[in-house]
């Protein structure tokens, strides 16, 4: 994965821009171009009230306040010497525009902050934030307010495919993760979690006979594809986990006990329904996890 061209995507109605500032974390680091954008749009400059020509001064004014501000916020990363441009677009959806932003700049990460609630520590996801991952095609960050320590990386993997993931994805997933490690300096772990069907869903008296059977058999499935999947990455034995529980219970209780900072997760959009399949997690899932979650789909064949 490279990490040569970054867009962030900041919220002019929010007090604070963790995406702008993990954003400035990774260029430190890599020496990577960023490329912040901000889409305004206000519904009373968008509808037939106003003659055109003054609906026109009014949108450019505002987009000008907003870039002069936009501007101010940025100078101190210009001050340090970073590489950085600025892109104020009038957009009614935001996530069309950023994804039109996306398709010129070909970013190699999009970074957008989650929204946020003091009440809570886990990630908040916006219809935003939810539209992005359905169709961005480009790794997509969703930056948690929580504290940052950029120390461990997490790669969620499903090697047995029960979600209809292709097989490719776990493995861009790992090479994925195991190049923002070495390019970052973090810690990389890979986990999987499993759970066989509970005993009260089967009610047929001979599936309820060879109950325990099937517990084992569907372990030892999961194990040797773990495995295989540890050994073809050259994994080492303490980075690599195997947890037995549903995922939306296990993964939040592994990011917590481990201190992850970065959970790396595999997208698939699923048929004309326009849904994604995260992994094979739920939104509670996602809403649970207390740290910084990366998106990432398998690259578009040319």
């Amino acid at each position: 994965m490279k990490l040569e061209k970054l867009l962030v995507v900041i919220d002019a109605s929010q007090p604070s821009h963790p995406a702008l500032e993990r954003a400035a974390w990774l260029v430190r680091r890599t020496q990577a171009q960023l490329h912040v954008v901000l889409v305004e749009y206000s519904a009373a400059l968008d509808g037939s009230m106003l003659e055109n020509s003054l609906q026109n001064r009014a949108r450019d004014a505002l987009l000008e306040q907003r870039g002069n501000w936009l501007q101010e916020l940025l100078a101190p990363l210009q001050t340090e010497g970073l590489h950085v441009q600025q892109d104020v677009r009038w957009g009614k959806r935001l996530h069309e525009t950023v994804l039109e932003v996306a398709e010129q700049l070909k970013p190699d990460l999009v970074l957008k902050s989650a929204a946020h609630n003091n009440l809570l520590r886990r990630l908040l996801l916006t219809d935003s934030c939810w539209q992005l991952m359905r169709h961005c095609p480009f790794p997509l960050w969703l930056v948690h307010h929580a504290e940052w320590r950029g120390n461990n990386i997490c790669t969620a993997v499903d090697p047995l495919h029960k979600d209809d993931k292709p097989a490719a994805l776990d493995h861009h997933l790992i090479s994925t993760s195991q190049a923002l490690s070495t390019a970052l300096g973090m810690h990389a772990d890979i986990v999987h979690c499993h759970a066989p069907l509970p005993r009260t869903l089967l009610n047929n008296t001979e599936l309820l006979a060879t109950y325990q059977q099937y517990v084992n058999d569907d372990a030892q499935q999961h194990h040797q594809a773990f495995d295989k999947l540890v050994r073809d990455h050259q994994i080492a034995p303490d980075a690599a986990h195997l947890l037995e529980g549903a995922p939306e219970n296990m993964l939040p209780r592994f990011v917590r006990k481990h201190e992850i900072d970065l959970l790396v997760m595999g997208a698939i959009a699923r048929g004309r329904l326009d849904t994604i399949l995260i992994g094979h997690t739920a939104e509670r899932l996602l809403e649970s996890v207390d740290c910084d979650l990366l998106v990432v789909k398998l690259p578009a064949e040319k």
